[in-house]
């Protein structure tokens, strides 16, 4: 049965709500996906029974996500976080006094002589990565000397690092105090990775990779349902819904991406592929998004906040 498109409207002094409601009101391309996204994220905070599993991939703490993803965990909006090495790099180069930049312009060999590294229209100094190398150097050896060379899961060594960081805004530090878990099955390729493997030269802090799966299919079934909001794609995205295979797939998801689907890739992919594997249940509510995580996100949060206040 056709519908009528109802034509938006945009007033003054309008709330993050109202403007989501007309695009709901729409229910048209992506003004109607961005609209169901937020109403499903505002059923799946509010909705005790589920269980919120953020994953995050991509330049999300340098393109300036870190307090949004901090007062998720500070006010314990979501049960867990997977995420990639690099955004945990980058939440502990800010604690530790480093920055994210803008403005220095797109010569990166100008840039490489002048120690900047560039992610996009973001930059960071190579002497704030100095001042992490040395810190981050400091946690280990304290971590090493409370667990000695018996192994220790990502999840556990990350709640550690966490128990040690002073910066209040930090993701790390919010997520220890908030008892969240945070899981990042590729850290090894970050520079958090890197400086691990630095000092293990002299050390033997070993990391138990299969450990964080028993972690995390408990909470799977301890949970009646579970909530998937996946942040771009990549290994957090994959971990996420493959952690439910065990027990049919996620019961909610959205999905934020600016990847095709023709290639076949799993960033990419639509979360109805999903259900093929089990990892998306059948009849579950799934929302894909597309475009970009830094622009979409905060209006999809925004709405679902202003929706459950």
């Amino acid at each position: 049965m056709s519908m009528k498109v109802n034509q938006m409207k945009v007033k003054e002094k309008m709330t993050v709500q109202q403007l989501i409601d007309e695009f709901s009101l729409s229910g048209v391309l992506g003004a109607g996906k961005l609209a169901k996204a937020s109403n499903l994220l505002a059923e799946m905070i509010k909705d005790e029974e589920t269980a919120v599993f953020l994953s995050l991939a991509g330049p999300l703490v340098p393109g300036g996500m870190r307090n949004i993803i901090a007062d998720l965990i500070k006010n314990k909006q979501i049960d867990l976080l997977i995420t990639s090495g690099a955004n945990i790099t980058h939440d502990l180069l800010e604690s530790f006094g480093g920055n994210h930049y803008s403005g220095l312009g797109f010569d990166d060999e100008k840039l490489n002589h002048g120690g900047i590294g560039r992610i996009g229209d973001v930059y960071t100094k190579s002497t704030d990565f100095e001042v992490f190398e040395k810190k981050i150097a400091i946690i280990f050896n304290k971590i090493y000397e409370k667990v000695g060379s018996n192994p220790i899961s990502i999840k556990d060594f990350l709640h550690n690092i966490g128990s040690f960081i002073e910066d209040k805004n930090s993701i790390l530090k919010l997520a220890n105090q908030n008892n969240i878990p945070i899981f990042a099955p590729g850290l090894i390729d970050s520079m958090l990775g890197l400086q691990l493997w630095m000092f293990n030269q002299e050390n033997n802090l070993i990391l138990d990779a299969t450990g964080d799966m028993d972690d995390l299919s408990n909470i799977v079934f301890e949970n009646e349902k579970v909530g998937a909001v996946l942040l771009g794609g990549g290994l957090p995205k994959h971990y996420t819904l493959a952690s439910n295979l065990l027990k049919g797939g996620v019961d909610s998801a959205i999905q934020i991406t600016m990847d095709r689907a023709e290639t076949g890739s799993l960033s990419g992919a639509p979360l109805e592929e999903a259900k093929s594997w089990s990892k998306a249940k059948c009849g579950s509510n799934l929302v894909s998004v597309v475009g970009d995580v830094t622009i979409l996100f905060p209006l999809i949060l925004a709405g679902a906040l202003d929706k459950i206040s």
